[in-house]
């Protein structure tokens, strides 16, 4: 199966990021890292299309898995991945042809925050938005960091992950 991960946070080697890069240096995933692209807020008008929000999905339907990956910031995704997953929208409107290509694709999420578990809160938005799509909602990996990444710590989890979510 092919995946990507499509990460963002406003700590560019946080957590979130750590986990990232053991992923993609230990399987055949591909990161996309939100910082390097230029996607502007939703626009009802669309004046915003020509930034690099359609490009990046039509990489992203490329793919058979994709998995969001974002730190936990109050309770819920940081401020860049909520802007993409509101752009989402666009796929609704002004290109529904591409929209339709994420039809049967999975998708999952990665997080990390400082609580000893996830909220509901945290993942339900991937999951509602998948089910609208036609995706297929996998799991979440979520892992406590209460003071800093730490990979001895997290080492079996994420190989676990590597073995039963991302080469299945």
């Amino acid at each position: 199966m092919t995946t990507a991960i499509l990460f963002s946070s406003s700590r560019a080697s946080g957590d979130t990021f750590q986990i990232v890069k053991y992923l993609s240096d230990n399987s055949a995933v591909q990161m996309f890292n939100l910082s390097e692209h230029s996607v502007s807020f939703y626009d009802y008008e669309h004046q915003n299309n020509a930034d690099d929000f359609l490009p990046l999905m039509a990489e992203l339907v490329q793919f058979e898995h994709i998995i969001f990956a974002t730190p936990m910031y109050w309770y819920s995704m940081c401020a860049q991945m909520k802007v993409f997953i509101d752009r989402l929208s666009d796929l609704l409107t002004i290109d529904k042809p591409l929209g339709r290509q994420l039809r049967g694709k999975q998708c999952s999420l990665i997080s990390s925050g400082y609580d000893s578990n996830a909220p509901d809160c945290l993942w339900q938005p991937f999951e509602l938005t998948a089910k609208y799509l036609g995706m297929h909602y996998k799991e979440m990996l979520y892992l406590s960091c209460p003071s800093e990444f730490k990979l001895a710590d997290h080492k079996v989890t994420l190989d676990d992950f590597i073995e039963n979510a991302l080469t299945c």
